[in-house]
């Protein structure tokens, strides 16, 4: 078991424990070395705080509201609140970290952004900000992703995105990523690649967490206000790569009375084959540029995952993740298609909010968990159903 001092920063090299670090090809080791040296100092400069926080506030829509849903508090006897990231701009917490990497990229000199996307709320939380700051876009999905996300494909051509096909492997976000880095390769010195999730060669896991960390500071300040105390007693959130996670666990990592509750997609069953539940499957392995737990098979090769949710289809798990359940400090769950889906209604029905296929895992692990009628639980709710109303229409139409 992997004992961490602090899970909030990693080592000089990138590493959370065991995991994490720089596994990258020779062509691309001066830019992510430029990127792992400037990084933190442009981060915490005092003008790019304020241009991010204005964004965040005037552009974004932030703070974020935090609901208490008392209609689904009532199904399972304890206080539930909603962090509303499916209310940013464009619909989830993706864009607090594509402002914070455009931000960041402008004062590197990049002026060709390049994505990669699942669910497409990535690919259009890039495109929205390439759109605002004038610069090329070019975004990578996978050929099955852009089927069942449709709506998204449209949104980033509408803002000017060129969105590139994958037609390699499972043509689905793991095939997406290793698409967006041959192009990095090629293109070492104009382009700056946003990573979306708390995934890659270090720094990115650490950045990407760094800018998702306001959902939770929002939490801290919301919850004093609404409950007077800013720890709740569990935060649970989904994950694939898992950057709503990564920012909405950050500020309670070292707070050991808080439980921190990670939800993968089991898809149609942990034994089925069809699953993307990295914790339970996975084994220690090199993926997309970064040790982290992976799928593989028994000679080394990384596993086709299977998730309803775009988002959650990943074969990984991020370094930081990997060693919140190897150390036990968060407890892993894991939800099928079928379970999530019916979270989803659940929701919609209870309480008027249509959640992303991704957030509807999260919120059927409740499912999974007891409480004690003074538990303060707060459900990252970080995206919006829109992009997935064909897979829900589908639903009910089988059902009739």
């Amino acid at each position: 078991m992997t004992t961490v001092t602090s899970y909030r920063t990693p080592d000089d090299l990138g590493y959370y424990g065991k995991f994490g670090g720089a596994y990258i090809p020779e062509m691309l080791q001066l830019n992510v070395e430029q990127l792992r040296k400037a990084y933190l100092d442009i981060m915490y400069d005092p003008s790019f705080v304020k241009e991010f926080a204005d964004l965040l506030r005037d552009y974004v829509g932030r703070p974020t509201p935090l609901f208490e849903a008392e209609r689904l508090s009532e199904q399972f006897g304890t206080r539930i609140f909603l962090k509303r990231e499916d209310l940013c701009h464009t619909g989830a917490h993706k864009i607090n970290n594509t402002i914070g990497q455009i931000l960041l990229a402008g004062r590197l000199g990049k002026k060709r952004i390049i994505a990669e996307t699942g669910a497409g709320q990535h690919g259009v939380a890039t495109a929205t900000v390439c759109a605002l700051k004038g610069l090329e876009c070019i975004v990578y999905m996978g050929e099955k992703d852009i089927e069942r996300q449709a709506p998204n494909v449209a949104r980033m051509k509408m803002l000017g995105a060129t969105v590139i096909p994958v037609t390699s492997g499972s043509k689905t976000l793991k095939d997406a990523t290793n698409e967006a880095i041959r192009d990095w390769i090629n293109h070492p010195n104009d382009t700056h690649y946003i990573i979306g999730s708390v995934v890659g060669p270090h720094p990115y896991p650490d950045m990407v967490t760094r800018f998702q960390s306001v959902i939770s500071d929002e939490i801290r300040t919301q919850l004093r206000e609404k409950t007077g105390n800013p720890n709740p007693t569990h935060v649970v959130a989904c994950v694939g790569g898992g950057s709503n996670a990564a920012g909405a666990f950050y500020h309670y990592l070292d707070e050991p009375d808080v439980k921190i509750v990670a939800v993968e997609a089991a898809g149609l069953g942990l034994d089925s084959g069809f699953s993307a539940a990295t914790s339970q499957l996975g084994k220690a392995g090199i993926l997309h540029g970064s040790k982290s737990l992976v799928m593989q098979t028994s000679d080394g090769q990384v596993m086709e995952p299977h998730s309803i949710s775009a988002g959650l289809d990943y074969p990984g798990i991020g370094p930081l993740h990997a060693t919140l359940y190897e150390s036990g400090r968060a407890l892993f769950l894991s939800v099928t298609d079928e379970d999530a889906v019916t979270a989803a209604f659940q929701l919609a029905r209870l309480e008027g909010i249509i959640p992303a296929l991704e957030t509807a895992h999260a919120l059927s692990a409740l499912n999974k968990m007891t409480f004690e009628k003074g538990d303060i639980v707060v459900v990252c709710l970080s995206g919006r159903g829109d992009k997935d109303l064909a897979a829900y229409m589908n639903v009910m139409e089988t059902a009739k």
